[in-house]
């Protein structure tokens, strides 16, 4: 592999909402690169960086995947992303390593939803972005209307690079604006021309908006342009430069990545206008911790700096073992050498280092600065972990990832695969941050947790092809509690004869609802010995064991105070056992007639919803028998909406919101309290439980 000066490597993130090309144009840039030796198509299954089955099958980028080339000189590393709400957070990691990012906007439908979220990730890392205008060669494309949703949505300039040479089915190719030529296409290649007349004027229109953002930029470049001189080519190539990486402005260009059009002029607008690695550096500096005292030190992108590097990707292979994809941010990594994970203070042996191309590797002896490469088989390495030189640590700020927003219960549709279930999951939880797999003590459930219906279901068919488990998903059960509202009493007297010695238990118990979440709680006003003290605990472990099963409904009893008071016993036939089963049917009598209730669990969820979603939002949660606290309006035009929501309503709320905002809502939740559930409710739930048991 040739070796590339820091200032001729480009790290690009590939963006944009699902569907708008992304895979297709990471294709046709390896292509035209000679990267790859012929261009895959999505709709065939057989492009580069989408080979999971999955994503075949799906038809969409589910997983981030990255892969090299090279053009004019410079080493451009891709990661082609995923799209779609569910997976977003794969993309922010991807951002946080990136150096710049090529953001997709479709001729047809504009700046979607998902974008504008990406966007909002790009800016929280300062990365300098680019403007790719897709799809020209589909019918009703409009660039003129791409660039005014650039504009309003990204509240910046947006300055067209090329022009399209038509559209729809004329569509042929470019005009390129810094150096004024046609650039007309066939089987993906060019020739430049003169432009052809109807389209000088907006050409010249083109030229001028170019030439004008960029002369603002230097006084001495105003004056020049104001007393009519011309900005030379190196002027303009410079201050384009400029002014893409301190994104001042938005570079845009336009193609068809599916008709590998204006493709070459993309890979020339990231050498030009996208920063190396140093240049990166000195935009957002490489700084982290010293793990031994906490002090904030710097890392610049040098060989001669200590090595330092952070984990953005990890995939669980049945056969290779664990990939951990990471970033080199200084220093040099070589082969069968050792590095230290100051995340998880462990030692790693570093094997083989590959340069990864989709699921192929690509063999190198080093990787340094600017690099991205890929090891296998490290042992305690997660997304998110820095690994550095031993005797110089550093560790970066981890990357906290959103909390799940949906959760299914599964089971395994094979008696006695619950151990492989477990095994296989805790796998994918190293490939995937945003999985959460737990078991519920309560329900006895195995919940599997995510962002997304989709992400969950792709989740399942990875466990099956690589762990060879099918499951079953259902919604998991609503963790309900039964308590009382009066006080009551009751007696339970136990007596059993069978010849031989006998059973005897008897005692009166008075119970009452407890407030503020005490729970449980017993008194012994036993006097008089009527009761033998060494009887009590037993009554006592009666009535807890029986709590803890529910009466009404089978969930537990919370909140009540059981006081036993009175009672007799019998010198031979009374026993521990006797007084425990006494004790469960006097709570058993005494519910009866003390106005049990359900309980269920109320969450308190935060919902940022765009403005003018907000009483569809409030409307929707009002629907769900939730109660509005409060709401805040916030910056970008959002507003935080605080309710109270049964969590029965909320179980598939991630997808009701997408589907609500667009996809542009984001929520979070945390548990409050219990509340009684309204009697109609309660009566199907108590029904719904009480009737397998009486069949």
């Amino acid at each position: 592999m040739a070796n590339f000066e820091l200032e001729k490597i480009r790290n690009v993130t590939v963006i944009a909402h699902g569907g708008a090309g992304k895979t297709s144009l990471v294709e046709a840039m390896l292509f035209d690169s000679k990267a790859t030796d012929r261009l895959g198509k999505v709709d065939a299954g057989n492009t580069v960086t989408d080979y999971e089955p999955e994503e075949i099958e799906r038809k969409i980028s589910i997983s981030s995947a990255t892969a090299f080339c090279e053009w004019n000189g410079y080493r451009i590393n891709l990661i082609d992303t995923p799209g779609y709400i569910s997976f977003l957070e794969d993309t922010r990691s991807c951002l946080s390593i990136t150096d710049g990012a090529v953001v997709i906007v479709s001729a047809l439908s504009g700046v979607k939803a998902e974008t504008e979220k990406i966007w909002k990730y790009a800016c929280q890392y300062e990365v300098p972005r680019i403007v790719f205008v897709n799809k020209m060669d589909r019918e009703n494309a409009n660039f003129d209307r791409a660039i005014g949703e650039i504009e309003t949505s990204y509240e910046s300039a947006a300055i067209p690079l090329n022009i399209p040479i038509g559209s729809g089915d004329s569509f042929e190719g470019v005009i390129d604006i810094v150096n004024m030529k046609a650039m007309r296409f066939k089987d993906g290649k060019f020739s430049a021309d003169s432009i052809p007349d109807e389209l000088k004027p907006a050409a010249d229109k083109y030229r001028t908006k170019l030439v004008e953002k960029i002369a603002e930029s230097d006084d001495t470049l105003i004056e020049k342009y104001l007393e009519g001189g011309e900005l030379t080519d190196e002027e303009i190539h410079k201050g384009l430069r400029e002014g893409s990486i301190t994104r001042r402005f938005i570079p845009v260009v336009c193609g068809s990545a599916a008709g590998n059009i204006g493709i070459q002029q993309l890979l020339d607008t990231i050498s030009v206008c996208l920063p190396s690695p140093l240049e990166m550096a000195n935009i957002t500096p490489i700084f982290g911790v010293n793990p031994r005292n906490d002090e904030k030190i710097e890392r610049k992108p040098a060989e001669s700096d200590p090595l330092s590097m952070r984990v953005f990707k990890t995939i669980a292979d049945p056969f290779a073992g664990r990939l951990t994809i990471f970033r080199v941010f200084s220093g040099v990594l070589k082969a069968d050498s050792t590095v230290y994970n100051s995340t998880r203070e462990s030692r790693e042996k570093i094997g083989n280092i590959f340069y990864p191309l989709g699921k192929k590797q690509v063999p190198v002896q080093k990787a340094g600065p600017g690099e991205i490469a890929v090891v296998a088989k490290l042992k305690y390495t997660k997304t998110g972990d820095t690994l550095c030189d031993m005797g110089n640590p550093i560790r970066f700020e981890q990357m906290k990832f959103a909390d799940p927003m949906i959760s299914y219960a599964i089971a395994p549709k094979s008696r006695g695969d619950e151990e492989k279930v477990s095994t296989g999951l805790q796998k994918m939880l190293d490939e995937d941050p945003t999985l959460k797999f737990h078991r519920d003590t309560e329900t006895k459930e195995m919940i599997l947790s995510g962002m997304g219906q989709v992400h969950l279901e792709v989740t399942l068919e990875k466990l099956k092809r690589k762990f060879g488990v099918e499951v079953e998903m259902k919604t998991p059960k609503i963790p309900y509690r039964e308590t009382i509202k009066r006080s009551s009493r009751a007696q339970g007297r136990y007596k059993k004869q069978s010849g031989g010695r006998g059973q005897y238990g008897d005692c009166w118990i008075e119970i009452k609802p407890l407030r503020g979440g005490a729970n449980f709680e017993f008194i012994n006003k036993i006097v008089g010995g009527v009761i033998p003290r060494q009887y009590i605990p037993a009554i006592e472990k009666g009535i807890t064991e029986t709590m803890l099963g529910g009466i009404i409904a089978g969930y537990p009893m919370v909140d009540l105070q059981a006081k036993v008071y009175d009672g007799s016993y019998h010198p031979v036939d009374s026993s521990e056992m006797a007084f425990k089963i006494a004790g469960s049917m006097a709570l058993k009598k005494a519910v009866q007639g003390a106005n049990a209730v359900l309980l269920e669990p109320i969450l308190k969820i935060e919902v940022v919803t765009p403005d003018e979603f907000l009483g569809n939002v409030i409307g929707d949660l009002n629907g769900k028998r939730g109660k509005v606290q409060g709401v805040e309006p916030m910056s970008g035009g959002n507003q935080n909406i605080i309710a109270l929501v049964p969590m029965a309503e909320t179980l598939t709320y991630a997808n009701q919101l997408n589907s609500l905002t667009s996809g542009r809502g984001m929520y979070s939740i945390e548990f409050s309290h219990y509340e009684e559930v309204p009697a109609h409710l309660a009566q199907k739930i108590i029904a719904e439980r009480t009737k397998p048991k009486e069949e």
